[in-house]
């Protein structure tokens, strides 16, 4: 199993990102997908997740709401995190993770986005 996450950065505080996260080699069925990040010092917190076996449905942390969005395309297996009005605050790794219906879950190996002011 393969997360290859891209997209991360360095951008202006307003600016946009927009995150990939591609799997490959699962073989059972993927019930979610999603997106934490970790900053210097804190801890890993959810950012983002859209549930595979419930239409699509998706949250988010309150921090992001209104400013990203998550979406995926099935037929790739990828997952994707749009990030606009980026702030300082979202300065961190961000990790794709992968939720099969075998409840295993597989994590990507972290893009960093960085946020100048």
């Amino acid at each position: 199993v393969q997360l290859v996450e891209s997209g991360g950065g360095l951008v202006q505080a307003g600016g946009s990102l927009r995150l990939s996260c591609a799997a490959s080699g699962i073989i059972f069925s993927i019930n979610a997908m999603g997106w934490y990040r970790q900053a210097p010092g804190k801890q890993r917190e959810l950012v983002a997740t859209i549930s595979i076996r419930s239409g699509g449905s998706t949250n988010y942390a309150d921090s992001v709401k209104g400013r990203f969005t998550i979406s995926r395309d099935g037929a790739k297996n990828t997952v994707y995190l749009q990030m606009n009005s980026l702030d300082v605050e979202d300065t961190a790794v961000y990790y794709c993770y992968v939720d099969t219906a075998r409840q295993t879950r597989y994590w990507g190996q972290g893009t960093q986005v960085t946020v100048s002011s």
